[in-house]
């Protein structure tokens, strides 16, 4: 898995119509892909969508929050991981999750290299953790307490809601961003780990049950 994550991670970004630069390995790491390039809007064409109108509308729709973690790959100092509220499930059979990593993410290439990953639900009280793994080029894990998931040995954080232990099934491409699918090795929801943290326009906050 993780070869063939590499493998497509070096096509998507090889030559395009638009002659896109294929991005380098480095001693065994990979660069983040670019950004595509921006489709050109003739005069007798509508506007673009205005970026921060369509981040303030859709950050009306409320989600979990995830932290997507890999174990280190070969050549890696230490394990890889980022904060994500793109996580859904995808299919009941065969099992299968996805979520969605920026094009230009410095941790996505380690966990591709990895082939494996584990989603950690995280709790009402983990917002200090959220921001944590929110940060790029930090050292994410110092402090942290984690296991190895059963499967994949990926870092299954400790007081998480949920954990979910995955290998890479699929990559695709959508715009600025990558949908993985994950094939699902194994799972369990944590007894007592308490409410889940939620993301809705730009804060975090907990769940409470309607009335």
């Amino acid at each position: 898995m993780a070869a063939t994550a590499v493998r497509y991670l070096r096509d998507a970004g090889g030559p395009s119509a638009r002659g896109a630069a294929r991005p380098a390995a480095r001693e065994g790491r990979l660069d983040a892909l670019p950004r595509p390039d921006l489709r050109a809007v003739r005069e007798d064409e509508p506007a673009p969508v205005d970026p921060a109108c369509f981040r303030r509308v859709l950050g009306d729709f409320a989600s979990g929050v995830t932290v997507v973690t890999a174990p280190a790959a070969e050549g890696e100092p230490g394990p890889a991981g980022f904060a994500c509220q793109s996580f859904a499930s995808l299919s009941l059979d065969p099992p299968l999750v996805s979520f969605m990593v920026a094009r230009t993410s410095t941790s996505w290439p380690r966990i591709a290299r990895a082939g494996v990953f584990c989603v950690n639900v995280l709790s009402a009280a983990q917002g200090e953790l959220c921001r944590t793994f929110a940060v790029s080029g930090a050292d994410k894990f110092a402090g942290v307490s984690y296991s190895p998931a059963p499967v994949t040995g990926s870092p299954l954080l400790e007081g998480v809601t949920a954990w979910v232990d995955c290998e890479i099934h699929a990559v695709h491409t959508g715009g600025d961003h990558l949908i993985v699918v994950g094939r699902v090795r194994a799972l369990d929801a944590v007894e007592g780990a308490g409410d889940p943290l939620v993301f809705h326009r730009g804060r975090l906050g907990t769940f409470t049950p309607a009335e």
